[in-house]
C-alpha cells in the first residue's frame, strides 16, 4: 500500500547562509555603521537572535533578514515564532525568533481531519512530528497532497518518504 509523510523540516545550512548574507548586508549599510545591529543563529536552541539599538532599527534588520531567508528557502519565515522584544542595556533591544521544526499536534490534527472530511480513500495517522498518509493508489495520494497544499498556506509543509 503506497504511503508518504507530511513533515516540516528546516534546512539549517540554507538558514545559516541566509543569516550570514544578511549580516554582510548589515555591515555594508551606512545607516548601521557604529551600531550594535547584528544577527546570531543558535543551532542548539534553534533560534535566531536579532540585536539593534532601537525598535525601529530592529524592524529594519528583520526587513533585511526575511527576504534573504525567503531566497534560500521559500516560506521559511512562516515557521518563525517571534518572541517579545527585550530591552538589553540602555536603549538597546533584542528579539529572539524561535524556529518551529516539525508539525505541531494541532496542525497535525487539522491535516488528519481535512483528509477524513475530503472523502478521499486515504488513511492519515500522526507519527511524532509528521503525518503518515497511506492509500490504495498513487493517484489518490497525489490528490491528498494537492488538497493539503491548498488548505494549509500559513505553515510550510513538505511531503516525502514515499513508499510503495
Amino acid at each position: 500500500m503506497p504511503s508518504f509523510d507530511f513533515s516540516s523540516e528546516v534546512d539549517m545550512v540554507a538558514l545559516k547562509n541566509a543569516i550570514d548574507s544578511a549580516g554582510k548586508k548589515l555591515i555594508g549599510r551606512h545607516d548601521f555603521k557604529g551600531t550594535s545591529a547584528k544577527l546570531e543563529l543558535n543551532d542548539k536552541d534553534k533560534a535566531i537572535t536579532v540585536y539593534a539599538d532601537s525598535d525601529f532599527q530592529l524592524n529594519q534588520v528583520k526587513d533585511i533578514l526575511f527576504p534573504e531567508m525567503e531566497k534560500k528557502e521559500p516560506d521559511c519565515t512562516k515557521r518563525l515564532d517571534h518572541q517579545p522584544v527585550q530591552k538589553v542595556s540602555g536603549d538597546k533591544v533584542k528579539q529572539e525568533l524561535k524556529i518551529k521544526i516539525g508539525i505541531e499536534i494541532e496542525l497535525a490534527k487539522k491535516i488528519v481531519k481535512l483528509l477524513k472530511d475530503s472523502k478521499l480513500k486515504v488513511q492519515a495517522a500522526i507519527q511524532g512530528d509528521a503525518v503518515r498518509v497511506s492509500g490504495a493508489k498513487r493517484d489518490v495520494l497525489q490528490e491528498a497532497i494537492s488538497l493539503v497544499k491548498k488548505a494549509i498556506v500559513d505553515f510550510p509543509i513538505k511531503y516525502g518518504n514515499f513508499r510503495d
